[in-house]
């Protein structure tokens, strides 16, 4: 399937006829110009220079829309080639592990290693589906879930550690926290799913060993930014939008050493605008290697911090004593 998007997502053919009929267009335009001119039926020439300007405007439309047409299958093709990489890799690590315990007498200790083998497998396969439902019911995600206060850097630690245990490593190595004390209030399964997802994405795409800063502040009277940025490699500029749309990953999927499915970041974007805040993509602010997304949300509250009680006066009293 995915060479079949390929070879019927060449752009020459589209461009190539596009120029040809556009060319045709403007010189037979300059043709009706010049004989009409010249005999000097004006009202020929007007309607006949607005007609060949509508069809003039009506191929530019044609070609932009063909062109991202042409992207979109090719995306396609990439998500077709991920996907089906991602579901094959799993289920071939399980059946190998399956044949080898019923096949051969093991040991209980190399039998407790294929078993968490397996466990991990079967786990990256249900996050892939459950990443692909997602995507199917992102308009409706959270819409039976009334909007509650969340402390945010607890929040923000939770799904770092979540995200940590999942690549198999410790969140204190990797991550570091420059969060002021903010709460928000949001549905927690958005707001999760945005986070696991902009942090797991760090985490995969920083340098080696990862290292990722979680920086969050207040924003005016009621919103809020959080910054977060890893020692990757970065993403070139003429990516930096294109990364938030459906399947888009840079580079071709053959030739792509991280795993993945192009949908993290579209999740990511949906929701927050779905949130009514906004996600870009910057540079570090200290120069250094790596990138930063920052997000701006709405529904930031104010932290009721308990008051201690007051003390009855007889223990006023011995304490000046």
């Amino acid at each position: 399937m995915a060479t079949y998007f390929r070879r019927r997502s060449s752009i020459h053919l589209p461009i190539t006829l596009s120029v040809s009929l556009m060319a045709l267009n403007v010189t037979l335009m300059v043709c009706w110009i010049v004989l009409l001119a010249q005999r000097a039926k004006w009202t020929a020439l007007t309607i006949g220079v607005l007609a060949f300007t509508l069809i003039l405007a009506g191929l530019s439309v044609w070609l932009v829309l063909t062109l991202k047409e042409i992207a979109l299958n090719n995306r396609q093709a990439n998500f077709v080639d991920s996907v089906t990489h991602e579901l094959k890799s799993p289920i071939a690590a399980l059946q190998l592990y399956l044949e080898t315990l019923r096949m051969r007498q093991l040991t209980e200790t190399q039998r407790d290693e294929f078993h968490g083998i397996m466990a991990t497998e079967l786990k990256r396969l249900d996050q892939l589906i459950n990443q692909l439902l997602e995507v199917g019911r992102l308009d409706a995600l959270g819409e039976n879930e009334e909007p509650v206060v969340l402390e945010l850097e607890p929040l923000l630690r939770q799904m770092a550690e979540s995200v940590c245990a999942h690549r198999g490593l410790n969140a204190r190595d990797v991550f570091q926290f420059r969060a002021t004390p903010l709460a928000i209030s949001a549905r927690r399964i958005v707001l999760e799913l945005i986070l696991s997802n902009l942090l797991d994405n760090a985490v995969k795409y920083g340098g080696s060993p990862a290292e990722v800063i979680v920086d969050a502040y207040p924003v005016g009277s009621r919103r809020l930014k959080i910054r977060i940025s890893n020692n990757g490699a970065g993403v070139p500029l003429e990516d930096r939008k294109k990364i938030f749309r459906i399947f888009y990953r840079g580079g071709s999927e053959l030739e792509r050493r991280q795993k993945g499915t192009g949908l993290g970041l579209y999740i990511v974007h949906t929701l927050v605008k779905k949130m009514r805040g906004r996600v870009t993509l910057q540079d570090r602010d200290d120069g250094a290697a790596g990138c930063t997304f920052v997000i701006e949300l709405p529904g930031r509250v104010e932290l009721q911090r308990p008051q201690p009680s007051p003390q009855p006066e007889s223990q006023l009293q011995e304490a000046s004593r």
